[in-house]
């Protein structure tokens, strides 16, 4: 009862003219800043915090605004990764798995509800679970060490099989491919140059950013035009109104995505990312009859709800704990400091018109999204009936300027079309571009937990395996593959 009369308490906070303009605002120009190739909700947050303070907005107010628009750039991730194959930020390259083979079936409608309805499961599940078990939650997050991280990078590099669908050689292959990609800059422990080739340029590594709008996004326009095509859309547009018995085919898928997604995102550093990927490869394990990779509204629905859970999550650790969940609530958490708020176990008690009135501001934001995603569907599929010869420019001034607005550099504009060349030479190849991007996005993390493990133990591997947590992770992911296993030997039942 003493949670409800304070999330009453929140909501009579949240419900204020000039919040709820906040609200309504920061969703709007959240799912705008996620639509756009590689811009995401880091950048996307970043990018408004001076508004925060132009407009003198108080600490609750500023919170509101920013989250707001994180939750608004999850959504709009979707946008541009089903109709255009090419994801808004990271989260949203599962979404392309299946979103966009549904869009080039004419079916962009559907998949942008399905996505749409997904996300408002996932988030609403996750800020339900942040107002009921967030210091409980917290709790146990700590708990996790270096040890118990890398077992987690190594479930979700075990489970990349599962996801691509493809041949297992190949995707062993471009998984390795993107783990070298990610060691090129700085050693972490060392501070010595790896595979840069003298140029500074290189010293930071590969933006995952850059790399991930070069590989889909270019690698797009290559394709199309190697293809030659003229005249009409990329696609058929199809219905611009969507079946709603195709978005019931995803509810469970986004129930159950909810659920990992929001267990991903408590974990400090593993963020929407793994979320969506567990997400996925959880619902083709036990869902798929050959149907996931080619347009299966299922696998629109569970990544979708897990990365969109995966963000609400992250929110437990930041305020409960003062340690962010993600890139997005590391920039959060450096606004409350500046603020001279101390993120962590007395914040609940020491600012609880801030964090109740956060979490209600949650809650209006999903419906906020909704109403807004919904009706905006129609528009969003009149893209994909744009001429070739104007919708292919505006993807490459997209990709040009979204790269170019988070890094400023020339040079990464010349490793964008790199990486764009590289993609369509592995998918003429018919290597899946996905194990290479999660390679080189989880392999950074996943080096720099197994360092610190070794660090601890005094470079004794065994530690990889003295925590219970780290066995019960490594039992889940032999029992991930014996199930793969069991299912490859099953014959798929005919689809009609």
């Amino acid at each position: 009862m003493d949670i409800l009369a304070l999330l009453l308490d929140g909501f009579s906070i949240a419900v204020l003219p000039l919040n709820l303009a906040l609200i309504v605002g920061g969703c709007f120009a959240g799912t705008l800043i996620g639509a756009l190739p590689g811009l995401g909700p880091v950048n996307g947050v970043a990018i408004l915090i001076p508004l925060t303070f132009a407009f003198g907005l108080d600490a609750t107010s500023s919170m509101i605004l920013l989250s707001a628009v994180y939750y608004g750039c999850m959504y709009g991730g979707r946008i541009s990764a089903i109709l255009l194959n090419i994801p808004g930020d990271e989260p949203a390259i599962m979404t392309t798995l299946d979103g966009y083979p549904m869009a080039r079936k004419g079916h962009a409608a559907d998949a942008l509800a399905i996505s749409g309805v997904a996300s408002f499961i996932g988030a609403t599940l996750a800020t339900i679970g942040l107002t009921l078990f967030a210091p409980l939650l917290a709790k146990a997050a700590i708990y996790f060490g270096p040890a118990d991280y890398f077992a987690l990078y190594v479930m979700a590099f075990t489970t990349i099989g599962g996801i691509t669908g493809t041949d297992p050689r190949k995707t062993l292959l471009a998984a390795m491919l993107g783990l070298m990609l990610g060691t090129v800059g700085l050693d972490p422990s060392t501070g010595v140059a790896r595979y840069t080739f003298g140029s500074f340029h290189l010293y930071d590594g590969f933006d995952p950013i850059v790399a991930l709008v070069g590989l889909f996004a270019i690698s797009e326009i290559l394709f199309f035009l190697e293809q030659k095509a003229h005249g009409g859309g990329l696609v058929p547009p199809g219905s611009v109104f969507p079946r709603f018995s195709r978005i019931k085919e995803g509810l469970g898928a986004s129930l159950r995505g909810s659920l990992i997604g929001f267990i991903a995102g408590i974990l400090p550093g593993a963020g929407a990312s793994l979320g969506a990927v567990m997400s996925y490869s959880f619902e083709k394990r036990i869902s798929d009859r050959g149907s996931f990779g080619k347009g299966d509204p299922r696998g629109v629905a569970a990544p979708e709800a897990g990365n969109n859970a995966a963000s609400g999550g992250a929110l437990i650790p930041m305020l409960t704990l003062g340690v962010p969940g993600s890139g997005t609530t590391a920039v959060m958490l450096a606004m409350l400091i500046s603020l001279n708020i101390q993120p962590g176990p007395l914040l609940f008690e020491r600012s609880p018109d801030l964090v109740w009135g956060l979490v209600a501001a949650l809650y209006l934001a999903n419906f906020v999204l909704l109403i807004l995603n919904l009706p905006l569907i129609g528009l969003f599929t009149r893209v994909l009936g744009l001429p070739a010869w104007g919708l292919m420019p505006l993807v490459v001034a997209i990709s040009y300027l979204g790269v170019y607005a988070i890094t400023h550099a020339a040079f990464d504009l010349l490793v964008m079309v790199g990486f764009g060349v590289l993609g369509f030479v592995l998918r003429k190849l018919e290597f899946s571009l996905v194990p290479v991007v999660l390679g080189l996005l989880l392999g950074m993390d996943m080096e720099n937990n197994l360092r610190r493990a070794l660090s601890i133990s005094g470079g004794d591997f065994t530690i990889l395996v003295q925590s219970p947590i780290a066995i019960g992770i490594y039992a889940v992911t032999a029992g991930f593959l014996v199930l793969s296993l069991w299912l490859s030997k099953r014959s798929p039942p005919q689809m009609a």
